[in-house]
């Protein structure tokens, strides 16, 4: 009998503050993990690579990276950071740099399509080659993926960026810098602080800016649903894993909004459908991982996240 041994993948989770490097097979064959600060480009991604370098025999590369990244393969830019607010990060060259100096297939995305690939493959979507992932913590960002790659186009979804319907008589101004009162501007922790004066996981549960916070997720769920992709839709990030109280509130608002539109079983049933993260804090270092291990399949140049091959 034939036995199979999954890749030992090297992934680079990049996040705004700090960096997770993690060699694995999966979940529960992690063979070493490191972290590193974000700080500037030059001094973070050398860090990374002296990180790589002790880190030999790994097959594949993959790089889950914050955002606005450059997706679209046609463009110059494809592999670097877009335009951010992190200073000096704009237009920084991660996916080539990473992947000439490891000389492996390296797959590039989003940490937050990422962590919807581990969750779809070991954690609250285990099974689901359709799923959803929403992150509501310092921003809102959502990752999608469907037939187990990512959906993609001409750039990775900005969905924390659209703007809901406001609740009657609520006219705050919301704190995105960009749109004001849009997804991240009502219902990420810094809008929660920024209207109440208390960070998310302090405030108490009766608080009446919950009620706009799960009006408005409840709609970004009423999109993800009307996208006709996710059997299921997992959210995390800080506000949502630090305030249980809100998943109650945000399934009620999804199913408010929608009005008995889309009456299929699967979205009825609430409590399985939009569900809290399994894998936690895991979720985009893994993702990483998944993004490595596809760099290496078959039909890896037929996906949107594969970059290039260093060999």
């Amino acid at each position: 009998m034939t036995t199979t041994t999954a890749p030992l993948v090297a992934g680079i989770e990049l996040g705004g503050t700090k960096c997770i490097c993690i060699l694995a097979r999966g979940p529960d064959e992690i063979e070493a993990e490191e972290r590193i600060p974000t700080t500037r480009p030059a001094e973070t991604l050398a860090a990374v690579e002296a990180v790589l370098d002790r880190w030999r025999g790994f097959a594949a590369l993959g790089i889950a990276s914050f955002g606005p990244i450059v997706i679209d393969h046609a463009s110059p830019q494809y592999g670097k950071i877009s335009i951010t607010t992190k200073p000096g990060w704009s237009g920084t060259d991660i996916a080539h740099r990473l992947a000439a100096h490891s000389g492996v297939p390296t797959g590039f995305h989003t940490d937050v399509v990422g962590a919807a690939l581990a969750e779809a493959r070991w954690g609250a979507g285990k099974g689901l080659a359709d799923l959803a992932y929403v992150t509501v913590g310092t921003g809102i960002g959502v990752g999608m993926i469907a037939g187990g790659i990512p959906v993609d186009g001409l750039t990775h979804g900005e969905l924390g960026h659209i703007r809901p319907v406001r609740l009657p008589g609520d006219d705050w101004i919301g704190n995105c810098s960009f749109h004001g009162a849009c997804m991240e501007g009502l219902a990420a922790g810094p809008a929660i602080a920024a209207r109440t004066g208390v960070a998310s996981q302090d405030l108490p549960a009766d608080h009446r800016a919950w009620d706009s916070v799960a009006h408005a997720l409840g709609q970004l769920c009423h999109t993800l649903v009307m996208t006709g992709v996710p059997r299921r839709i997992v959210m995390g990030g800080g506000v949502m894993v630090g305030t249980p109280h809100l998943f109650p509130r945000v399934r009620a608002a999804m199913t408010k909004s929608l009005g008995g539109y889309i009456p299929l079983p699967e979205i009825a049933l609430t409590e399985s459908y939009i569900v809290p993260p399994v894998l936690g804090g895991r979720a985009g270092p893994l993702g990483a991982i998944v993004l490595g291990t596809q760099a290496l399949g078959p039909d890896a140049g037929d996906v949107g996240h594969r970059v290039l091959s260093g060999r």
